[in-house]
């Protein structure tokens, strides 16, 4: 048996009973059917045998609308129980689950639909609006929850909630593990939006035990990203794989993120970007250990992974996946290091290289590329993006776009190649700096970006978004800084903002931040006539 492989599979590819959600939810509900799956924020709760039935009966609803095995759906709704019985009653047909993310408008909602040239989309009505002057392309019928105040014209509509109520047909189709269950776009920080093609067995490598040993059938799984990420869809099949639970919430919140792991009775969630550091920035409080949530899942590991397990008396795990590939890195228990991504799981294979392709040696920082020693662990490619396919996957390896360098313990996330900063000759990491500025005490969230320089090269900027009631003062921060970080690492330019803007997977939009440049309100070091030289000391 080759590395990765698992009871039931063939080459290394998991049998449909272990990867594809009919399958899968059928044997769940047959096993332990009054076992709970889903707990809602409103205390409901939803058994396997009662979510099979939901999603089977959605799967005749959209059957009764023409959908089948291979069409794409749209989809685009809010995180909750309509989104993921939509979403399971799609791939209950062998049909494909393209979610849109909730944010979009204007071009980038245009884009997808054009891409997609879907014939059926499902929507929350309050976003209807947002298609008003849009190309439609081939959709020609829209399922709708919610009330429609201003119907677009011209395509039919359907009331998403007379779906789902009865039992009806559905057809016996074979779903293959290497069939495409979803295209998930990608965020668009940067660039167009491509959507990534994932089957079934890619899905369940993303979340199975070498990707997430952590997991064990007892845990629930709190689930406050969207469905339209992989930070959302991934702990669903984790934990169905498992015959575990899910708690699902509309959105994460640091005001309510202790309520409702103590209610829903939570005990694991990955915790992204600065989430983490606003959970810690909360006041202390007596009840900090009082709670269920026994693992934390911190992506990326920055510096304060030490202080959340010592005040919540949580475990501290970490990864590093994104929705082209498989979580190939994943820690063991109370991860610290800065950067850390822990070590290559079972079934992968990586490298960190230069720009030929070329591995560079231990210590060394490069672009970290991927590839899996089975079929259907990485995406089957962009969809109507042959180009970029072919880019992403040059000399037969995934090229993920992030600087990583290599140690004896382990792989360390540098930054995003895109997002590395060149000063007089030196690289630096917006991800260190901005580490640093987090820990400033009244600053709330941070971005560290490039702008122009009047020499060459770069200057380093850093727009920081005070802790609620509090203020930073460009002066303060910077002297701060200068007992943290290298002299190179210290920002001239300092702005102050009210939010940083953010994807709704909580990403700052660095794109923005940058293209805002330096503004009038900008605090400039050199102006202030604070000069830094390189110290000895």
């Amino acid at each position: 048996m080759t590395t990765g492989e698992g009871a039931g599979m063939t080459g290394g590819v998991p049998s449909p009973d272990e990867c594809v959600f009919r399958n899968m939810l059928e044997r769940r509900s047959a096993e332990n059917p009054q076992r709970t799956f889903i707990v809602l924020e409103n205390g409901e709760t939803v058994s396997f045998a009662q979510f099979r039935g939901m999603a089977e009966r959605m799967a005749a609803s959209l059957h009764g609308l023409r959908v089948k095995k291979g069409d794409r759906v749209l989809v685009w709704l809010p995180g909750g129980i309509d989104s993921l019985t939509v979403w399971f009653g799609i791939n209950w047909l062998g049909a494909i689950y393209v979610p849109i993310n909730t944010a979009y408008r204007g071009a980038v909602l245009a884009h997808v639909i054009e891409n997609v040239q879907a014939e059926l989309l499902i929507v929350d009505a309050s976003l209807l609006p947002r298609l008003r002057g849009i190309d439609m392309g081939a959709i020609g019928r829209i399922v709708t929850f919610g009330d429609v105040a201003d119907p677009p014209s011209g395509v039919e509509l359907v009331k998403g909630e007379s779906l789902g109520r009865e039992a009806g047909s559905v057809p016996d189709v074979e779903i293959c593990p290497w069939d495409p269950q979803s295209i998930m776009f990608t965020s668009g920080t940067s660039g167009t939006s491509k959507g990534v093609i994932s089957s079934y067995a890619h899905l369940y490598a993303m979340s199975g035990p070498e990707a997430f040993p952590m997991l064990e059938s007892s845990d629930r799984y709190m689930v406050h990203l969207p469905l339209f990420h992989v930070g959302g869809t991934i702990p669903v099949m984790a934990m169905l794989a498992r015959g575990g639970s899910i708690a699902v919430v509309p959105t994460f919140s640091t005001d309510m993120f202790w309520t409702r792991v103590r209610d829903m009775k939570a005990t694991v969630g990955v915790l992204l970007g600065v989430m983490a550091t606003f959970i810690l920035k909360q006041p202390p409080s007596s009840a900090d250990k009082s709670h269920t949530f026994r693992k934390a899942i911190i992506i990326p590991l920055g510096e304060n992974a030490a202080e959340f397990k010592e005040r919540f008396g949580s475990e501290i795990y970490t990864l590093y996946n994104m929705t082209e590939i498989s979580t190939p890195l994943v820690s063991g228990p109370n991860a610290q290091k800065l950067g850390f991504c822990g070590t290559m799981r079972a079934g992968v294979e990586l490298r960190i290289v230069d720009e030929y392709d070329i591995e560079v040696p231990l210590g060394t920082t490069g672009e970290l590329i991927v590839r899996t020693r089975s079929p259907w662990q990485l995406t089957s490619g962009y969809y109507r993006a042959p180009e970029a396919t072919a880019q992403s996957m040059r000399n037969g390896w995934f090229h993920t776009g992030d600087a990583f360098r290599a140690e004896s313990d382990g792989f360390y996330f540098v930054d995003r190649i895109k997002d590395v900063i060149r000063r007089r000759g030196e690289n630096i990491s917006s991800f260190e700096v901005e580490t640093e500025v987090a820990a400033f005490p009244d600053v709330k969230e941070a971005a560290i970006v490039a702008v122009p320089s009047a020499f060459s090269e770069d200057e380093v900027m850093c727009v920081v978004a005070p802790v609620s009631g509090r203020s930073v003062e460009p002066p303060q921060l910077l002297s701060f800084l200068q007992g943290r970080l290298p002299h190179y690492m210290l920002p001239r330019y300092i702005r102050v903002v009210d939010a940083l803007p953010k994807t709704e997977t909580g990403k700052i939009q660095k794109q923005i931040v940058k293209s805002a440049g330096v503004t009038s309100d900008t605090w400039d070091r050199e102006k202030a006539g604070i000069s830094i030289k390189r110290s000895m000391n």
